[in-house]
């Protein structure tokens, strides 16, 4: 009976601590015309401290997006441009001579803020993206043997163009794993596309006004790992994730399809991002539907298919969608 009350107590809270989340939304699509699949995400990175990769051609607002989220959390916000010259000083930063003093003092880079939008991240290279990634893990920096520890809330969103192939260099396997989500944006439909012609041609610019502070989402976040989960759904996302490694004992015939399944990452994100999920929902508990909302998203980087799965013209997605048919839903 006791956890009967508990949840109940939870879904109280949850309510309550949750009302930000609809004012957020209003705030961000007084600028942002439709897009409330990448809201909502990144609403749910913020809350579980997860970065995130978004995916889409240019021009679909993903820069505008994060910023506006940025403005209306009254955090600090920072643009990077990933070019093929980029050092990693030019990231994190580095020691500079002080005449005066006549000595070495560090000087912090850009990635000393609040919401980090690492912009193409594929284009720089591989040096870059590990001194980016090893600020994701550690949530600090390391200038002249001197460590400090970043911001908090602090979340990277990085942004990758499918098109445009030449002079990349692909994020490893391994540094993609990292990101909690990967996202692919799409376009508009006609009604937002007309509604986004409107806006974006009046002469009146509209301005976001800060309603959520950074307090009030660490304070969000400590009800987020107080979402009650059942057994039944951690049991639920433990098989998700042990039908992408050993597909042959849940019935699905991807053997040959995948090379790698998903890590226990993957089944640490699925968790803590249901957890999220059923929040922003203002629901004191997960339930199989958070799981399969969010599925796709935390799952979509972390399977790597076999060239035979690249002759048959087999997405991940597929596979994603086959396990979740087949995985029985408790």
């Amino acid at each position: 009976m006791g956890v009967d009350v508990d949840i109940k107590a939870i879904h109280e809270k949850v309510k309550l601590e949750s009302l930000f989340v609809e004012r957020l939304k209003r705030e961000v699509q007084k600028v942002i015309v439709g897009q409330e699949y990448m809201i909502d995400r990144l609403l749910i990175g913020i809350l579980c401290e997860g970065h995130i990769l978004l995916e889409g051609v240019p021009g679909l607002a993903k820069t505008l997006t994060v910023k506006t989220l940025a403005g209306a959390i009254q955090t600090g916000f920072q643009r990077i441009q990933f070019t093929p010259d980029l050092l990693p000083a030019d990231l994190i930063g580095t020691m500079i001579f002080d005449q005066k003093r006549s000595e070495f003092i560090p000087h912090q880079g850009p990635i000393f803020s609040n919401i980090i939008l690492a912009d193409e991240i594929n284009r720089a290279p591989a040096k870059v993206q590990s001194a980016l990634l090893e600020a994701m893990q550690e949530r600090q920096v390391s200038i002249g043997g001197q460590t400090f520890s970043l911001d908090d809330p602090f979340l990277v969103m990085a942004t990758e163009n499918p098109i445009e192939q030449e002079g990349t260099y692909p994020l490893p396997e391994a540094q993609v794993d990292r990101f909690m989500f990967k996202l692919l944006v799409t376009y508009p439909n006609k009604k937002e596309e007309k509604q986004i012609l409107e806006r974006m041609t009046e002469p009146a610019e509209v301005t976001v006004e800060p309603v959520v502070s950074p307090a009030a989402i660490r304070s969000a976040r400590s009800v987020v790992g107080q979402v009650y989960m059942d057994e039944k759904v951690k049991d639920y996302i433990v098989d998700l994730v042990f039908a992408t490694r050993k597909p042959e004992d849940y019935q699905l015939d991807t053997k040959d399809l995948v090379q790698y399944g998903a890590s226990p990452r993957a089944t640490i994100f699925l968790a803590k991002a249901a957890r999220a999920h059923a929040f922003v929902s203002g629901r004191g508990y997960v339930t199989p539907e958070d799981v399969k909302s969010v599925g796709l998203d935390v799952l979509r980087h972390r399977i790597i298919l076999t060239y035979e799965a690249e002759a048959e013209n087999v997405t991940t997605e597929e596979i994603i969608r086959r396990v979740f048919d087949k995985v029985m839903v408790p």
